[in-house]
């Protein structure tokens, strides 16, 4: 008789305690997956735009010129506004800073449908040839000039010139004022000869060299006119020494005071 070369092992049993091991398992992989499905179920609905749009506007900021009714109808050429979730405030930002008048938009959503706006206005300073706005930064804006609640000096010059224009106006203007004078425009041409008309409606013509000493010639000659500077129609100081002075026909000027 031959007898087996192996050994017969011992068996395998299932113990109480694999088996608590397993139903563990299987009821976390349960409570996982139903954790998962709300998750997915919450997520979902927060992005539907039909259950969680951003409906209301709190527009926050010193404001003069914009309203909401100008950010309501900005916001609108979007083709849609998303969710408190979905909705990019960027996108929000970019179209609340092309509203004319907005030098700066600060965007915030605040749940569950707010949308607050902070917006911070250009500060007009000048009016840029003709039909531009220039801010206290040198920078053009498209503002509604007539919406300007005081006047505004009108600057002129050639494309891109907008910040030397204004930096020698920062610089006369209170030179002039010293003589209670006030420029209401200043033009630098296209062949850079500048130009310069008062409010007393007297036009100085300084061209394009020593334009400080030019100015300075023109004060020690206001001074010395007197009264008679209400009969000057321009002073023309494009001249090494001196300068040309012309005047309004006495009968002209007669005129003026009779229709005063």
């Amino acid at each position: 008789m031959i007898k087996s070369a192996f050994n017969e092992g011992p068996r395998l049993t299932s113990s109480p305690l694999l088996r608590e091991h397993a139903l563990g398992a299987s009821f976390l992989l349960v409570v996982l997956l139903l954790i998962g499905s709300l998750l997915y179920s919450t997520i979902s609905w927060m992005w539907d735009d039909q259950r969680l749009p951003l409906s209301k506007i709190v527009l926050q900021g010193e404001l003069r010129y914009v309203s909401a009714n100008d950010v309501q109808a900005a916001f609108a050429q979007l083709d849609h506004v998303g969710t408190f979730m979905s909705q990019d405030v960027d996108v929000l930002q970019g179209v609340a800073e092309s509203i004319p008048w907005v030098s700066h938009a600060s965007i915030r959503k605040q749940w569950p449908d707010v949308v607050k706006v902070f917006l911070t206005e250009h500060q007009a300073e000048a009016i840029w040839n003709g039909n531009t706005l220039l801010n206290s930064s040198g920078e053009l804006f498209n503002g509604d000039l007539g919406q300007l609640e005081e006047g505004r000096v009108k600057l002129y010059g050639p494309e891109g010139s907008n910040l030397e224009v204004l930096s020698v106006w920062r610089d006369l203007e209170p030179k002039f004022k010293a003589l209670h004078l006030s420029i209401t425009s200043l033009v630098l041409n296209d062949r850079r000869a500048w130009q310069v008309i008062l409010d007393n409606g007297i036009r100085l013509e300084l061209g394009k060299e020593s334009l400080e000493e030019r100015i300075a010639r023109f004060f020690a000659l206001y001074k010395n006119l007197g009264s008679a500077t209400e009969r000057v129609s321009y002073i023309d100081l494009r001249y090494d020494t001196g300068a040309s002075v012309g005047w309004f026909p006495e009968q002209e000027l007669e005129q003026e005071n009779t229709d005063d």
